[in-house]
């Protein structure tokens, strides 16, 4: 049937430097095809890769070999065959924990192939020196008939078919004691090249530890550097956010200059405005002299009339001052007049009293003198018209001092 992949995954191939025996050389650019491979005609394992139409692996598992776990997605194996130690790099640390399964399952029935291969050559050897022994205890029987009874070829020629047997059943016991023997210096060939290879494993093993002791001094290397990085990082970063916010006080310091030019370009508008407005100086000077000399025209005159109303006013205090005594006196006159007015009143009873005794007219007129002051008397000749009429009421209606009073005076 030939050989059969039993398991398949993916991974970066590596192989040991030949010269300095520390550092790793890659064997594939990627990753590539690693299979595990049986062979049950030869009852073997293998691992094989290939990149393209290179073979880039090709170890026969052995029950001597140990597949190391060096990192979480790194392990390694020695084939002391190829006289080299191949490392593998995986996507996962699940991809590399089956992939030793495998190898330690592989490596299990590699051993057990092993010991039924050894239990069959000791069984062969057994059966060749028991072969052997009733060979060397039939030979001085066989010298003794020999001797008696002749020669093999005379005992077989006239013995009969059983000497026929016995002669070819003695050289297949031979023919096995001899292959057993040359088996047996093959398994020794075997034995001390698979001792030769322990040995450069161990010394593989060996190199290989201290390789981890060196990558572990190396790891911590690297991650100090890459913690100087990261804080170089977080530096770099810090001062990208100043170079930030350098941009926006630049950005802000652009726009106030715009802001600037602009408040600039209108100033001198205005100071291009003035200087127009200052050639009009002169004439606005001028015309300031005129308005001044005018002012000054209209002040003597506003003093002049102020002069005038001051003049004004006194007249005016004392012409109401006078207008308070005419006042005075007018009240004392309507007073007087009403007194008169109530002896006048008096006299009309009287008259209608004696007209109705008969004696008088219907019309009566008399000159009554009016006494106008307290402090002088003047005859002021008065005309009462009295009518007897029925539509006058009986006594005239006396007025107040604001209202006037109807007389006819007849001087």
């Amino acid at each position: 049937m030939g050989e059969q992949p039993i398991y398949t995954t993916r991974a970066h191939v590596f192989q040991i430097d030949p010269t300095t025996k520390k550092n790793w050389v890659p064997a594939s650019k990627q990753a590539v095809t690693v299979s595990y491979f049986y062979d049950s005609t030869r009852n073997s394992y293998r691992i094989i890769s290939v990149d393209g139409s290179k073979v880039i692996i090709n170890s026969t598992i052995t029950p001597n070999m140990t597949f190391t776990k060096t990192s979480q997605k790194f392990g390694q194996w020695a084939d002391s065959r190829a006289n080299t130690v191949f490392g593998l790099g995986f996507a996962s640390e699940q991809q590399l924990g089956k992939f030793a399964e495998k190898f330690q399952e592989v490596k299990e029935a590699a051993k057990l192939a092993r010991d039924k291969s050894q239990e069959k050559a000791e069984t062969l050897s057994n059966h060749s020196q028991e072969s052997g022994r009733e060979s060397g205890r039939e030979t001085p029987s066989n010298n003794q008939a020999s001797s008696i009874n002749g020669t093999d070829d005379e005992k077989i020629s006239h013995g009969g078919p059983d000497a026929a047997v016995l002669k070819s059943e003695n050289e297949l016991l031979k023919s096995a004691v001899e292959q057993s023997n040359t088996n047996a210096k093959k398994w020794e060939t075997e034995l001390q090249t698979l001792r030769e290879n322990n040995a450069r494993l161990v010394d593989a093993l060996q190199e290989s530890s201290a390789n981890v002791e060196s990558w572990k001094k190396q790891l911590n290397v690297c991650k100090e550097e890459s913690d100087t990085l990261r804080e170089k990082i977080a530096e770099l970063e810090a001062q990208c956010n100043e170079a930030n916010q350098e941009k926006q006080k630049n950005a802000q310091l652009t726009i106030r200059v715009q802001e600037l030019e602009t408040e600039l370009r209108d100033k001198e508008q205005e100071l291009e405005n003035l200087r127009k407005q200052a050639e009009i100086i002169p004439q606005l000077m001028a015309e300031c002299e005129s308005i001044t000399g005018k002012l000054q025209t209209a002040e003597s005159k506003n003093t002049e009339l102020e002069g005038r109303i001051k003049v004004l006013q006194v007249d005016i205090d004392d012409s109401r001052q006078k207008q308070g005594n005419m006042k005075g006196e007018l009240k004392k006159f309507m007073d007087i007049l009403d007194g008169k007015i109530d002896e006048l009143h008096e006299f009309r009873f009287l008259g209608e009293k004696l007209r109705e005794g008969g004696g008088i007219n219907q019309q009566h007129q008399s000159c009554i003198p009016l006494s106008l002051s307290g402090a002088a008397t003047a005859h002021v000749p008065l005309m009462l018209t009295y009518r007897h009429s029925s539509k006058y009421s009986r006594y005239p209606t006396r007025r107040t001092h604001n209202q006037a009073t109807e007389v006819n005076c007849n001087c």
